[in-house]
This record gives C-alpha cells, structure tokens and sequence, in this order.
C-alpha cells in the first residue's frame, strides 16, 4: 500500500472514530450511532486487504469495536437504571396517594365528630306520614338494624336507659359499642346509597354502580371492649403484646380481653395485669360477640382465621397486625400500631367484608337435609380429598340441584374469594378480589385436560356427594383442620354464610388487596424490556 492511500485511509479511519465516539446528549451514545461505528469498521475492513494492512490499523479497528460493546454495556445500564427510577417514581406516586387519602379520611373524622351528636340516627323524614313509615320498618327489622343509608350494628345499646339507674347497676351491664357501615367512593360520604342492585325505571333495567364503592365503618358510641388474639410460641408477639394490653388500658381506659394462654403469660410478666380478662370455657366465647366491640390480631394470616373460627355468628371489627410471613389479610405493621389503633378507634375506618362458607355434612342415614351435623364456618376454604387412599377421588357436584360434573383426580376446592391466594391458588385457581361475592370452584390434579377452575355466584348451595360406586370414601377439611370422614352416600353441602369477617383496612380494600399480591406473591414481577432491539418502523 502507497503511502498517500496508507495517509487517506489513515484519516477517514480517525474521521469515523470522530463521528463515532463524539458526546451525545446525557452523556450516552444511542444504539444508532454504535451500529453506524461498527458497520464503517467492517465496511474498512472489506475494502482494504488484509495482508497489506499496517498493525496500527488493525489495532485501531479492534479498539473501535471495544469501544462500541463498552457504549452497548453503558446504554443497557442507563435502561436498567430508567427502569429502576420508574420504579421508585411509582413508589412515591402511590405513597402521595396514600397521604392523600389518610388526609381525606381525617377530614371525614373531624366531620363526623362535628356531627356526632345531632346525627347518631339516619336521616329524618320531612313529614310525618314517611315518619310513621320509618317507625313501622324499624320495629319489623330491629333485630337486622338495617338503615336508609347504612348497616346498623345489630346490638341494641343500653345507653338510652332512664337516669334513674343507679351507677353501681350500669357499671354491671357490659355496653357494646354501635356502629354503621356507608358506601363511600373515592373518600366520599356515599349518602346517595341505593340498596336496589336493580332497579326498573320507565321500564328500563339498570344496575346500581356497588362495585365501586368502598365500605366504611363509623363508630356511633365510643368502643370500650377489646379482645386481643396472639400467635402462639413468639417472643416478638409476647413484647408487642404487653405493650398493646398496657397501652390500651392506661392511655384508652380500654377492658381488655385475652386468651387464657396469654393472661398467663401476662401475669407471669407482671402482677399488675390482673385487670385483664378472659374465659373459662367454651360455652363462653358462644357470647364474646355481644361484649367485644373491637378484635386485634398479632400475628399472621393464620391468626385471623383462628379469630373468625371463634365467632359462629356475628363478627366484631378485626384489626389485623402482621407478625406473620405472607400477611394477605394483615395489612397493620406492629411499628405504628399506636397511630393505626388511634385512627381505627376514633374512626370511621375503611373495611373489607370478608364472605365465609357455611358447610353442612349430611350423612346418607339423614332422613332430610335439615338433619345434618354441627355446621362449619370457614374463611378460606374447604376441600375434599382422598386422603390416605391410593384411588382416584370420585365426587358428584351439584349446584342448586342442578348437576355440574363428577370429579374423579385428588380432590375439589370450594374457596371465598379471601381464600383465592391460599390453596385455590396452587390448585390453578384464580385470584380474585376478596369483595367480589363468590364461590370458587377448582379442582384438585384432575384427570382429565379440560376441566377448568369456576367461579359460582353467592347465592347458589353447592352439594358434593360421595358416589355409592366410589372406590374409597373422602375426607372434608374446613380452613385445614377439623378433617371430617365422607363415606358412601354422604354429601356436603356449602353456601354463603350471613356473617361476613370485617377486617379493617390500611387504605381500601382494593389497595391491601394489590399491594398484597404485589409483596407477597410478587405478582407479575420481571425484569422490564431493554429499549436498544428491533423496533417498529416509523409509519
């Protein structure tokens, strides 16, 4: 090679290494310009033999391509590092929202507190003719309580005694705090509450928009009564609840209940605990609904499920701390429970209205439905298994007497819509919303390839019956205990239970519910696409 073509070559190598490597904006060179770099370097190198070249040009064109994989490894860093901004902007966007609405939720309360003394019942009619109406609704639903614009607790309190009781005879009676429940949207007041899911005006049908809505609790008497449910065998639990017992009476002037497993520990901390009160027997906790105004749970998950198993009716207010690993329904972190137990108390507070399943066992020998066992009350789920036998489980399934399929695999799963993160979920169920009323249907490792989970409506009775040509009976566990035999003949049947779990909510329940699955399922968790690929072609 001539050296005038040796100098030319020369520079329109330094040319194109100044094209190249020149500074863009923020300081990255985009994919465009490394692939324009990379392809003068080969097109170089096509043009000019090899066993001609100079070294210093082959070490310059060597060079030039460590310098494009160096600019590619700094565009992936800056795309990582974009990925990871968006990120902790989504973060702070949601923590703002979350200020927000705890701000509107303290205007609520302030007034709410303004009106608390001229707004205990519901809005009043203007007219005495709609008066007498209200009078007359009221005596037929007492034991309901259910309002114009709301639930209504269903204990009737004593406050409304006549003054010439003496105060040693109210200090007797246990007062059970009264409560209302209202549909709000987007931390509004729902005053315009339909309860008509439906409705047929000028003889068009409509639906109300209840989906919506959140539900709220607003206390309308003080709560006196707390009962408070640990995790068994915690150190961590045992400190934070010698706090909370202390706290609670002291600062709140509170009656706290505990477990006996618990006042026993208390009083082996402290004598100073014998205020603190619990039961003697089962026959007992039949009646905690009517002195409990206020539950709080420490622990995980399955401390809830413990709690709702000792109510077989009614339900108190859960506040649930989470001590525990997962935490779907423990949305209250033990750091704060000071502030989270001040706003809870001092009200109103959103809820979720948890549905539970009540299950039935009807024995072949029953002469009826109605002649059934000691009914279940579950929160998450039931299932029906094969047990300890080898043969394939073989169920009858019918909802509202209609067939719906026969099972034959490892078993069946009725679940709430609360339970769709728990055992529906490994089974292949769906998650769903825990206020969207439901019963999910999913099946067990099922021997067939088109059998696909369901989802039933809340007021259909589900009837699982063990076939007579079955070749092993079923076994039937309620919330994964209580295990009972499901021989020959036998059915079980599910429905909605009347008594719902309410659960109080850190923000809404559609909020604890994402950031739920997003913590402790890492839903939908991957590394975001980098942005330097193939792309669209500019129309």
């Amino acid at each position: 090679m001539s050296p005038s073509k040796l100098d030319s070559t020369d520079s329109f190598g330094h040319e194109e290494a100044s094209v190249s490597c020149s500074k863009p904006e923020n300081g990255c060179v985009d994919s465009l310009s490394i692939f324009h770099s990379e392809k003068a370097v080969e097109e170089l190198l096509q043009q000019t033999p090899v066993a001609g070249m100079d070294e210093h040009l082959i070490e310059f064109s060597e060079a030039l391509r460590t310098v494009a994989k160096a600019l590619r490894r700094a565009a992936e860093g800056k795309a990582s590092a974009q990925a990871e901004a968006a990120e902790w902007k989504w973060r702070y966007e949601l923590e703002r929202t979350r200020n927000i609405q705890m701000e509107q939720k303290a205007r609520m309360a302030e007034q709410f507190s303004a009106e608390k003394n001229g707004d205990l019942d519901c809005e009043r009619v203007k007219n005495s003719d709609n008066q007498s109406m209200l009078q007359n609704e009221s005596n037929e639903h007492s034991e309901t309580g259910c309002m114009k614009h709301g639930i209504w607790s269903h204990e009737v309190l004593r406050d409304r005694e006549s003054d010439s009781n003496s105060n040693a005879d109210r200090n007797k009676i246990m007062r059970k705090a009264s409560f209302k429940l209202s549909w709000w949207c987007n931390g509004e007041n729902g005053d315009q509450h339909k309860h008509d899911i439906v409705s047929f005006e000028r003889g068009n049908i409509t639906t109300a928009e209840r989906s919506s809505k959140q539900i709220s609790l607003k206390w309308e008497s003080d709560p006196q009564t707390v009962l408070i449910l640990t995790k068994p065998n915690s150190v961590s639990v045992r400190i934070l609840c010698v706090q909370m017992v202390r706290w609670l009476r002291e600062r709140k002037k509170l009656n706290v209940y505990v477990e006996p497993r618990v006042k026993v520990e208390l009083l082996a901390e402290s004598s100073n605990f014998s205020y603190v009160q619990t039961w003697k027997d089962d026959s007992e906790i039949s009646h905690l609904h009517m002195k409990v105004d206020l539950v709080i749970t420490l622990g995980g998950d399955g401390t809830v499920l413990w709690a709702a198993s000792m109510f077989k009716g009614p339900v108190p207010p859960i506040v649930p701390f989470s001590l525990g690993s997962l935490g779907f329904m423990t949305p209250f972190h033990s750091e704060h429970f000071k502030d989270c137990l001040d706003s809870v108390l001092r009200g109103p507070i959103s809820i979720t209205l948890r549905h539970r399943l009540l299950c039935r066992v009807v024995r072949d020998a029953a002469k009826n439905e109605y002649e059934t066992e000691e009914p279940f009350l579950v929160l998450n789920e039931v299932t029906i298994d094969r047990g300890i036998s080898s043969y394939l489980t073989n169920l009858e399934c019918y909802c509202d007497n209609s067939f719906v399929t026969c099972v034959q695999g490892d078993g069946l799963i009725l679940s709430t819509t609360s339970g769709s993160t728990a055992y529906s979920l490994a089974a292949g169920g769906s998650m769903v919303h825990p206020q969207v009323p439901g019963i999910l249907f999913t099946p067990i490792c099922p021997h067939s390839l088109s059998f696909r989970p369901l989802i039933l409506p809340e007021h259909v009775t589900v009837r699982i019956m063990v076939p007579f040509n079955s070749r092993s009976p079923a076994w039937a566990s309620f919330d994964g205990k209580d295990r009972k035999l499901l021989a020959a003949g036998d059915a079980l049947l599910c429905s909605m239970a009347p008594w719902p779990v309410p659960t109080a909510c850190q923000v809404d329940s559609t909020n604890d519910f994402l950031r739920s699955i997003h913590d402790g399922l890492h839903w939908n968790l991957r590394k975001t696409q980098s942005f330097d690929g193939p792309r669209d072609r500019d129309l």
